[in-house]
């Protein structure tokens, strides 16, 4: 059973809950999930009748405030899962973000779902960045009748090196997984996209993530989770044939970076960008696909121009596939 919504360590205007998702090898599984509450629980809007729930990254959390009072200031739902082992959900002991299979996650969202209250006659909408838009998308292609919509803001829905490279890697991989679950995966992280975003801070618009949960050098990561995500950027590159609206936002750029330069503020030095966007049209029948100038990783946390950008971007968007006027007989199928 769910705790009781308790103050968030955002402040005033955000709560957690404590979803328990049981025990596992490493002890007691949770996810948590964090809700907006704006001011005087404003409900006017044009998306009054939506909900939103944002999925992170690998080796991130949800932090990012203006996010959720861009969907509240237009009257929408704002709610944000910390998938168990990451962030707020991260106990004594535990692998950072440890699992086989995506679809684990499954218990996680639906333990979010009924802990957001009634939602009869409301919209659902998903929000998922980097990994946490290729485990939404691919939860969407299993419960589409419950999704109205998907933003995904630079979703990891291809390997960096293509289909080469995932097509190499996978088999060994899938031993390793099988024999050696845990065993890390060598990477390359000299901390150049924590630093990036320092380039980018705004004091205007402050975001201070906690290193505990979001580090500077990202979390090494395991042979089975690598395993699961390849697995999933397999089933993308099938086709997931989603009837809800796609927005999927990125940078116009990427680099692969070896050294420190002010130009790695400006792009995308985790995923190729351009890999991302021909598999983002493998998602479904509408996708619409937005390149931001200057924008890092994470759209929303690029220096001012970029971040602005991408909101009017997400706000043309949402006008226009969410908004009460533009509906024609809903998304679903």
């Amino acid at each position: 059973m769910s705790e009781a919504w308790r103050p968030d360590v955002l402040g005033a205007g955000f709560e957690q809950r404590t979803l328990p998702l049981g025990t596992d090898s490493e002890g007691e599984v949770v996810a948590t999930l964090v809700r907006h509450l704006p001011r005087g629980l404003r409900r006017a809007g044009e998306l009054r009748d939506v909900d939103v729930l944002y999925v992170h990254g690998w080796s991130d959390y949800f932090f990012q405030r203006r996010l959720a009072r861009f969907w509240a200031d237009r009257g929408a739902r704002f709610f944000a899962l910390d998938l168990r082992k990451y962030g707020r959900s991260l106990r004594h002991g535990q692998r950072l973000g440890f699992v086989a299979d995506l679809a684990t996650y499954d218990e996680d969202i639906e333990a979010a779902l009924e802990a957001m209250g009634d939602r009869r006659g409301r919209r659902l909408v998903l929000f998922g960045h980097s990994t946490g838009g290729l485990t939404l998308s691919l939860w969407a292609a299993r419960h589409r009748e419950l999704v109205d919509a998907l933003v995904l803001n630079a979703p990891w829905l291809e390997f960096q090196f293509g289909f080469v490279g995932r097509a190499a890697l996978a088999p060994a991989l899938g031993l390793g997984a099988r024999f050696r679950p845990h065993d890390p995966v060598p990477q390359v992280d000299l901390g150049f996209y924590s630093r990036a975003q320092e380039a980018a801070a705004d004091p205007d618009d402050p975001m201070e993530p906690d290193p505990r949960w979001r580090p500077h050098i990202s979390a090494p990561a395991s042979t089975a989770w690598l395993d699961a995500v390849l697995a999933g950027h397999a089933t993308v590159a099938r086709g997931l044939e989603l009837a809800a609206p796609v927005c999927v936002l990125l940078s116009a750029r990427s680099i692969l970076p070896t050294r420190w330069s002010d130009e790695l503020s400006t792009v995308d030095t985790v995923l190729q960008v351009d890999a991302i966007a021909r598999a983002a049209l493998k998602l479904g029948a509408s996708v619409t696909v937005e390149r931001i100038a200057g924008a890092l990783h994470d759209v929303f946390i690029s220096h001012r121009e970029a971040r602005d950008e991408a909101y009017a971007r997400l706000d043309r968007w949402t006008d226009g596939y969410l908004s009460r006027d533009s509906r024609r007989g809903g998304a679903r199928p």
